[in-house]
């Protein structure tokens, strides 16, 4: 999964998610497509916490966060997600 891992010089996520599918196998494909929706949208409401309820950033807290919701996910039958969690 390293090998997946954003460049210092990207500066595109979708050029970055199309790279990332490509050099990944069709097996694990769906795993990490789930997993990069499920960062996503956790960066996004962590956004809105901040906008919004004026929360601070916190990296720990987001990491909980997609942490818990990676389980509750895999718990609800995303299997390929299910195999790229410890």
């Amino acid at each position: 999964m390293s090998r997946l891992a954003l460049s210092p010089n990207s500066n595109c996520f979708q050029d970055w998610w199309r790279r990332a599918n490509k050099q990944t196998t069709k097996e694990a494909r769906r795993g990490l497509n789930s997993f990069v929706i499920l960062v996503a949208w956790e960066l996004w409401k962590q956004r809105n916490r901040c906008v919004f309820d004026a929360a601070q950033p916190q990296v720990h807290t987001l990491v909980k966060h997609i942490k818990e919701e990676a389980t509750l996910w895999a718990a609800a039958g995303a299997k390929k997600l299910a195999r790229l969690l410890p």
